[in-house]
């Protein structure tokens, strides 16, 4: 792979990766409007609830007179010993004391209450259509009493966590809020201080928050985003697989461009040798003192007739060996293995001739005759066989087992150069060639060894390679019997 196709694939990777990221951003954006606007809507349902329920407005009444009449007790205990208490310390120790027992009394009275307030709150939000789950709570954020210029607070949540009052129980930290409201009233009241009738008042300032839970609520909105989900997962997709689709393609393109102009430069070098073997011999035929001299005469034109037979074998080989296995019409026939394999063997021998090649064969015959093509057949053993001579370094071994137990199985295993993993997957390619240095010192057209694989799909067969660089080379293969 080229540079320029590195950076192309790069550049391509970053796009889709940046693309990625917006549409990332962008659904998280619409995430939150659409949460935002679940939220708020309910709020607002929840708001109108609080406001315009007189059964839930009662429930309310009910704890805030009881808190009145607490405070009167609390206010007129307050004032007693404000006016009369000569110890500061013990005063403030007992009214801190007082505050707390306040507290503690609203907090049981709101609690008896809740049952009836949650429920009332859930019938409430069932008529009014909620199709989900909501619960409801309310917090106290701040009490206090004002007398004249007296300041007095009960409860703070400036020192202290909200205070649960009433409604449904759960972490209101992880609940939304709903709302804030502030109950202020003033209240004039009369009580007695040591038999003396007196008439006090005081200014209350109840602040607290309404909060909510939705079960679900993530899911809820999720489903209220499908259709936007769905449409950018399939432009996503649809992105990445035309990008894909594309870059595969273009890197095919690229093989096959490559492949062709291997292809081209072999059959280049091929056509070379012959073709100027003929301009020699023309060249000589054409002087006048050779064509006197019957014997260079006859010899230049044997030259010309094996040159001849050469180039018309290349074309031969070119037109023949690049069809694929539908155009194949083969015409099947009993064989008997063992000897068919053995003829093939014994002839090819003769035709290496050469005292560095030993074939060993192993027969594990259970069935004595496979129905195949046998000129075919014995093309696709032959083209195995030439490649294992050709691509060896040393001392040519090649090994020949066969078993046919349950399929026949024909394994051609050499000690040649092997073939990396990388070229394995393109091999039985048309036109390919290993990728070598010294390619052209071996001759060959790329078409060997897939005219080889198309022959034994032709047979319904299947053929599979394996190999280690340096190591030889092993091809297998299977036809049904």
């Amino acid at each position: 792979m080229n540079k320029k196709m590195r950076i192309l694939i790069l550049a391509s990777t970053v796009s889709l990766i940046a693309l990625s990221v917006i549409q990332g951003y962008l659904i998280k954006n619409t995430y939150q409007i659409k949460k935002d606007a679940f939220l708020n809507k309910t709020r607002k349902e929840i708001g109108r609830l609080d406001n315009y329920s007189p059964a839930i407005d009662s429930i309310n009444t009910v704890w805030q007179e009881y808190f009145i009449d607490e405070l009167k007790q609390y206010h007129s205990n307050y004032f007693y010993h404000l006016n009369n208490e000569t110890n500061i310390k013990n005063s403030v120790t007992s009214n801190q004391k007082i505050k707390k027992l306040l507290i503690k009394n609203l907090l049981k009275k709101a609690n008896a209450l809740s049952a009836t307030y949650t429920k009332l709150y859930h019938d409430e939000m069932k008529e009014k259509g909620f199709l989900f789950d909501v619960k409801i709570q309310r917090r106290i954020n701040e009490i206090i009493l004002t007398d004249g210029l007296q300041i007095d607070t009960i409860f703070s949540d400036r020192y202290n966590e909200k205070m649960y009052l009433i409604g449904d129980k759960f972490d209101y930290i992880k609940g939304h809020k709903v709302s804030n409201a502030i109950w202020m009233t003033d209240h004039d009241y009369e009580t007695t201080i040591n038999k003396k009738a007196l008439n006090l008042n005081f200014d209350l300032q109840f602040s607290s928050t309404d909060y909510m839970n939705i079960d679900g609520w993530k899911n809820i909105v999720l489903k209220k985003m499908i259709g936007v989900l769905s449409l950018a997962l399939i432009i996503f997709l649809f992105v990445f697989g035309l990008l894909f689709y594309s870059i595969k393609n273009l890197i095919k393109q690229k093989k096959i461009a490559d492949v062709k102009t291997d292809f081209v430069n072999n059959i280049t070098h091929e056509l070379k040798t012959p073709l100027a073997t003929l301009t020699l011999a023309t060249k000589i035929l054409l002087n006048t003192s050779v064509k006197k001299n019957e014997a260079i005469v006859n010899k230049t034109i044997l030259t010309v007739e094996r040159q001849n037979k050469r180039l018309q074998k290349l074309i031969d080989q070119v037109l023949d060996n690049s069809l694929g296995y539908q155009e194949i019409q083969i015409k099947k026939e009993n064989i008997e293995i063992e000897a068919y394999l053995n003829t093939i063997i014994d002839d090819f021998l003769l035709s290496i001739q050469n005292e560095n090649i030993k074939i060993n064969t192993s027969f594990s015959i259970k069935n004595k005759t496979v129905k195949i093509d046998k000129f075919y057949f014995t093309t696709a053993i032959l083209n195995i066989l030439e490649n294992a001579v050709k691509y060896n370094n040393a001392k040519v071994n090649i090994n020949i087992t066969v078993n046919t137990q349950n399929a026949f199985i024909l394994s051609i295993k050499d000690n040649g150069i092997g073939i990396s993993k990388k070229n394995q997957a393109n091999i039985f390619d048309k036109f390919y060639r290993v990728n070598n240095k010294n390619q052209h010192n071996v001759k060959g057209l790329g078409l060997g060894l897939y005219y080889t694989n198309q022959i034994v799909k032709a047979h319904q067969g299947t053929i599979k390679i394996i190999s280690k660089e340096l190591k030889g080379t092993e091809f297998i293969i299977k036809l049904p019997i």
